[in-house]
């Protein structure tokens, strides 16, 4: 009998205690949706500060076109992980067999590149309307919606972002859906076929010759 009463009197005990565990990995897991919440947040705050900025520029009347485009370039460059994006074009197919000074070359190459298509891509911002249509993480990345709405038309403009050392960095930007990485990775995709890398490389350099 003694036996069965200490049983008893220890139910209340054990629940109390489960209820403590349960209550315990509540919290634990408490701050890890907040921490997710925060991210996406915090992307795109980064993404419409810089695109304020942008906006402010654009419609400056004491600056001309070009000193327009270098305040966007120092405003809007360190967003962007150019480097990751000059790897991201030529993928496991071709990246891997470069050389390290074909690595460094292609990269520097890109970069211009893909910052002047960049600034022309983000110099659509003007007087127009910005909305945020939503944030969205994937895993350890986000994905920033927005559309740029001018009169009838209506541009959708998706921002990826990733979480560097550095914080946030934009390594792909999707225009009407169609993604800029995949877009040039088709476009060398096509010359690396037909030829070398030493091909693209001069396409890269004198583009208005090709």
């Amino acid at each position: 009998m003694e036996l069965n009463n200490i049983e008893k009197s220890n139910k209340p005990a054990k629940v109390l205690v489960m209820r403590a565990l349960f209550c315990a990995v509540l919290l634990l897991m408490t701050p890890g949706i907040t921490i997710a919440a925060d991210n996406r947040h915090a992307a795109e705050a980064l993404l419409k500060d810089k695109l304020d900025s942008v906006i402010l520029i654009l419609q400056s009347k004491n600056l001309d076109i070009q000193g327009k485009r270098n305040e966007i370039n120092n405003i809007v460059t360190p967003m962007f992980d150019f480097s990751l994006m000059a790897k991201l074009t030529l993928g496991r197919k071709y990246w891997p067999g470069l050389t390290k000074e074909q690595k460094g070359r292609f990269t520097v190459l890109f970069i211009d590149l893909l910052k002047d298509t960049c600034l022309e891509k983000i110099s659509l911002y003007t007087n127009e309307k910005v909305v945020y249509q939503g944030t969205v993480k994937i895993k350890n990345k986000v994905h920033v919606e927005t559309d740029l709405i001018s009169g009838n038309s209506t541009i959708s403009m998706l921002f990826k972002f990733f979480k560097s050392s550095n914080g946030w960095k934009v390594y792909d930007l999707e225009i009407e859906g169609v993604s800029l990485i995949k877009t040039y990775r088709s476009q060398f995709d096509e010359v690396l076929r037909k030829g070398t890398i030493d091909d693209l490389l001069l396409r890269l350099e004198k583009p208005e010759k090709n």
